[in-house]
């Protein structure tokens, strides 16, 4: 038994996805392809899609938006499991990665629930209708975390989710010296969060750290 988290080593990791992932072939192996990639680094961990795919059931979210998408494996997880009038909005970058997300929706057949937008995300957002979303998942450039925030819970609807993803950034939220944009951005993120008295609060050390926020 024991009162705090366990800390995995490879073997328990192994063990957790043995007995617990459900990752579909095409999940999988758009996983193995996105490994190839030179940014494959950004890719979310299989069992974090897997809940992310479970939030999604638990809430029955119709209105889902994305900030940071890259070849897409988070948005297929989540449009999976959205109701058959679902739609989410994807923001992301151009690169060559936009081709690998839009060819694996449209081979799982979902493609006509996700639309993915080209351009600064805060341009992007910036066009959308408040309170319109029940589930925000934020992946993106970390120094616009804080602003990302303020952004999510414009657009969020009362009790919905808000997700930021590498809230524990490999344990460089530890140094306090950093004169890092992106660690100094998700520290004050950490910070604002731990008592903004707009939402309830899970941070969750599933892959690089996962913030849960419930807008109240």
């Amino acid at each position: 038994m024991t009162n705090r988290t366990l800390n995995l080593d490879d073997a328990l990791y192994g063990y957790l996805l043995e007995v617990s992932l459900r990752e579909s072939p095409l999940l999988e192996r758009l996983r193995s392809e996105t490994a190839s990639l030179p940014m494959a680094r950004w890719q979310i961990a299989p069992e974090q899609g897997q809940f992310m795919a479970l939030l999604v059931k638990l809430t029955g979210a119709r209105r889902i938006l994305e900030v940071g998408t890259f070849t897409g494996y988070s948005a297929l997880c989540m449009a999976a499991e959205m109701p058959a009038d679902g739609r989410m909005i994807c923001c992301d970058l151009p690169g060559d990665y936009n081709a690998v997300a839009l060819r694996y929706w449209q081979e799982a057949g979902l493609a006509r629930r996700i639309e993915l937008r080209l351009a600064p995300a805060l341009d992007t957002l910036a066009g959308l209708e408040d309170g319109s979303f029940e589930l925000i998942f934020i992946d993106a450039d970390k120094s616009n975390y804080p602003a990302y925030l303020e952004e999510a819970l414009r657009l969020a609807r009362q009790g919905g989710l808000v997700l930021f993803d590498n809230v524990l950034w490999s344990g460089r939220v530890l140094d306090t010296e950093s004169d890092d944009t992106d660690t100094r951005a998700i520290q004050a993120l950490n910070l604002a969060l731990k008592t903004d008295p707009r939402v309830d609060l899970s941070l969750l050390p599933v892959g690089d750290g996962l913030t849960l926020c419930r807008k109240r």
